[in-house]
């Protein structure tokens, strides 16, 4: 390397982690593909900047963006600098089970992405092999290799096929389901409906912030869309092929008016939702997987909490919207036994939400996620609903003529 040359955050912290300058960061397995790095806030009272901020501010003096005796000292900005360059890089990969945030000396771990050599396709390679790649890689879990994407049994077209188990969805594209396992659900009506269902993924977002639109798209994608801040990291494309799921990127705050520090606080928040979060419709339901730094929570139709906030946990598959529920609830409502089953999902970025105490119009960054079979299903049985009571009350009335 020529002499003045910058190096790549990975080679840079590589040589921090080895020259053993820093306490607390460390490799955490001998074949050195993951390593630890300290990461106490700096709200904790026993925080000591010239120790727990040394690495951030390291960083922070090789980029260039603090020169000491110069400018003001802000360990804040300067871990949100390096914690933002750490997910925008695709060297590395958080690995979420292994932090340790509430001890003492708290720290996080990375793994190193090593550049493998690009190899033939193995016809050995099993199918849980396959599933296991996509469980490590950070994208969607729905960008598979196109012969289980649109394997024939995940798309019923009639009635003596069988509806889409769990079992089946883990084989293919939906990993890692939370929640429990509906018992009482209705055979008869799912397959009457199932070629409607699976022929439609469509999705209206409405992305908002402070209660103002910024930007609304219907989706088109059976591969849904990610929601983030920045671009989709690369992953196996030459294993599953390139993901087709649609990317809508956060528009910059000065598209709306906002006052300076709203905005300031705004692109704050934005540099923790790179990777965004993953969202898609499948024959059950509409499903949701958060890889993003920056928390997210939701309200909804399977929400746990309506007083208060439900949160996404980071790397898992969440369904927002629990189709055989549905589909039990719009039955009753046709017969006139309950109200029409709810199906709009709103995310809060950043923020915890619902939240009692403060309206969604004051809230930063907000989306709206309307599944459209469901606006759909509604429209049309409630119009048939309509027509034929429209039907017997002419008849009614003729009858009442003669």
């Amino acid at each position: 390397m020529e002499e003045g040359a910058k190096l790549h955050l990975k080679e840079w912290l590589v040589a921090q982690i080895d020259s053993g300058r820093y306490e607390g960061l460390s490799w955490e397995d001998e074949d050195k593909t993951m390593f630890r790095i300290p990461w106490k806030h700096a709200a904790k009272k026993d925080y000591k900047q010239t120790e727990d901020a040394a690495l951030f501010k390291a960083w922070a003096v090789y980029k260039g963006k603090y020169r000491e005796g110069r400018d003001k000292a802000d360990p804040t900005m300067w871990k949100t600098r390096l914690r933002c360059a750490l997910n925008k890089s695709t060297d590395f990969q958080e690995v979420p089970e292994r932090n340790q945030l509430d001890i003492t000396e708290p720290y996080k771990v990375y793994r190193i992405q090593h550049d493998a050599p690009a190899k033939p396709a193995e016809t050995s390679q099993t199918k849980d092999q396959v599933i296991n790649q996509v469980k490590r890689s950070p994208r969607s879990p729905t960008c598979l290799d196109k012969q289980l994407h649109h394997h024939k049994e995940s798309f019923p077209a009639n009635k003596e096929a069988k509806p889409l188990t769990e079992d089946l969805m883990r084989e293919h594209m939906y990993c890692e389901i939370t929640g429990k396992k509906n018992t009482n659900e209705t055979p008869a009506l799912i397959t009457f409906v199932s070629p409607f269902l699976v022929s439609d993924f469509r999705m209206q977002v409405m992305l908002l912030y402070q209660g103002q639109i910024v930007m609304k798209v219907t989706t088109r994608s059976p591969d849904g869309c990610f929601i983030l801040q920045g671009h989709v990291p690369l992953g196996n494309e030459r294993i599953y092929g390139p993901c087709t799921a649609q990317q809508l990127s956060f528009p910059s705050p000065a598209s709306v008016s906002l006052p300076p520090s709203m905005a300031e606080a705004m692109n704050r928040l934005l540099c923790h939702l790179e990777r965004g979060v993953l969202l898609w419709v499948a024959p059950d339901g509409l499903f949701i997987k958060r890889f993003c730094q920056g928390r997210v929570y939701w309200s909804g139709p399977t929400a746990q909490h309506t007083d208060r906030p439900n949160k996404l946990e980071r790397e898992k598959t969440f369904r927002l919207l629990d189709v055989p529920i549905f589909l039990r609830a719009l039955q009753m409502f046709l017969q006139g036994k309950g109200p029409a089953p709810p199906y709009e999902i709103e995310l809060c970025f950043g923020e915890e939400y619902p939240d009692p105490n403060v309206p969604k119009n004051r809230k930063l960054i907000m989306a709206k996620v309307v599944p459209l079979f469901a606006v759909e299903l509604l429209q049309r049985f409630n119009l048939e609903e309509t027509e034929q009571k429209q039907l017997d009350l002419t008849s009614k009335t003729e009858s009442e003529k003669m």
